[in-house]
């Protein structure tokens, strides 16, 4: 039988280890998140939007607002 010490260090060690693995995968999620954040300004800035876009968004919005005021029972 093994001496209760021993469960006590095994468990504090696996709880450091599962800690410095949770943050080391937080900093790489928000590292990965700024690099994505980063891709879409420079998308933005390379290709500012269009006519063509600014109509389709335009177009997507009156047909969510449509489909808002059927799914509130409101006619159009």
């Amino acid at each position: 039988m093994q001496e209760p010490a021993f469960y006590m260090i095994t468990a504090a060690f696996s709880l450091i280890g599962l800690t410095v693995v949770a943050l080391v995968t937080l900093r790489g999620w928000r590292d990965w998140i700024a690099l994505k954040s980063r891709e879409i300004e420079q998308r933005r800035e390379d290709n500012p939007p269009t006519t063509t876009s600014r109509i389709e968004v335009a177009d997507l919005k009156e047909r969510i607002r449509k489909l808002e005021a059927i799914a509130a029972g409101v006619e159009l």
